[in-house]
């Protein structure tokens, strides 16, 4: 598998997560038509952000949002070693670690990487 920042979300793991949460937005949408972290979120948001430098924006962003009232699912890459894991993660109010790895864009392989689920409640 090639190294790369994006991962298309596996169909089961949406739909399990889906059915619990009922989303109305996703801030990072394959081929997005807006940036999400600019645009205001919705009530209950499905968050599989690119997973580079940039994912620590992404759980601010989240904060932020949490603090207007809005819940938001991560699908994130569990790398409990780094700065943005520790400063954000470690924040949520829910962390589900995933048994296994996901097996992404319906590939073959499974990621490279073990993956988390992290839930931020809203705050109002």
């Amino acid at each position: 598998m090639a190294v790369r920042d994006n991962w298309k979300t596996p169909k089961d793991t949406y739909s399990a997560l889906h059915n619990e949460f009922h989303f109305d937005f996703d801030p990072c949408p394959p081929d997005p038509q807006f940036d999400g972290l600019t645009v205001e979120w919705g009530k209950t948001n499905f968050v599989n952000p690119p997973y580079g430098n940039v994912i620590g924006l992404w759980l601010a962003k989240a904060r932020q949002e949490q603090s207007k009232g809005k819940l938001s699912v991560f699908l994130i890459p569990s790398r409990t070693d780094t700065r943005w894991w520790h400063d954000y993660a470690m924040n949520a109010d829910e962390i589900r670690f995933i048994k296994g790895r996901l097996k992404f864009d319906d590939q073959k392989n499974s990621a490279p990487f073990p993956s988390a689920i992290l839930v931020f409640k809203p705050l109002l």
